[in-house]
């Protein structure tokens, strides 16, 4: 293996050592802010690790066709010390600047939201109650100005009428007594009326 392609995967495991570091970082401070059930931290640093070897393998297979030599791990150690030495402080104002300003973006569009659906719908149910109270109150008003306007009509009406619905109570006066004085129709009527009655027993003896 030549010179050049010892540097080479050297300043790639340096690279990967780099990555590892922001990454690291990264998803610690977003799971922070996120809150996951701290039972899920154990699951998410084994997949970061998982997808860590993967990509080291990856950079290292492509700078000298996976070869594993001391001075690999030699780059990773100062890739990690370079990072957590020069950026670690760097990298985490910048995420926590991220998350803050993902923070900001989503109540700008919350109020956003609420401004231009929220307050219009809430704005229209307001207009529809009052408007309908309105039509009620004067639907209200008219149905009893009818019945104030009908009911000398009403008068006038059973007043010429009289003579007929007395005619008709002397027509059906006979007819009537000759119903009441039928023996089967009374017993009828009076189990009929005794319902009630023997339905209260039955619900005492209960």
């Amino acid at each position: 293996m030549t010179l050049s392609v010892q540097w080479l995967t050297i300043a790639a495991m340096m690279s990967a050592g780099l990555g590892m570091g922001i990454v690291f970082d990264g998803y610690r401070i977003f799971s922070n802010a996120l809150k996951f059930p701290r039972w899920w931290l154990p699951i998410l640093d084994l997949m970061y690790w998982i997808a860590a070897a993967i990509v080291v393998f990856q950079l290292l297979y492509a700078s000298n066709n996976g070869e594993v030599r001391a001075y690999v791990f030699v780059g990773l150690v100062i890739g990690i010390v370079v990072y957590h030495w020069l950026f670690h402080r760097m990298t985490v104002v910048l995420f926590h600047w991220i998350i803050q300003a993902g923070k900001a973006v989503l109540l700008f569009l919350k109020r956003l939201l609420h401004f231009i659906i929220v307050k219009p719908v809430y704005f229209m149910y307001n207009v529809l109650k009052f408007v309908l109270g309105i039509g009620s109150a004067i639907t209200i008003f008219i149905g009893n100005l009818v019945v104030q306007l009908m009911r000398p009509l009403w008068r006038l009406l059973m007043w010429l009428l009289r003579p007929l619905t007395r005619l008709l109570h002397k027509w059906l006066t006979p007819i009537w007594s000759r119903v009441s004085e039928n023996s089967q129709l009374n017993k009828w009527m009076m189990n009929l009326k005794s319902i009630p009655a023997r339905w209260m027993n039955w619900l005492r003896r209960k």
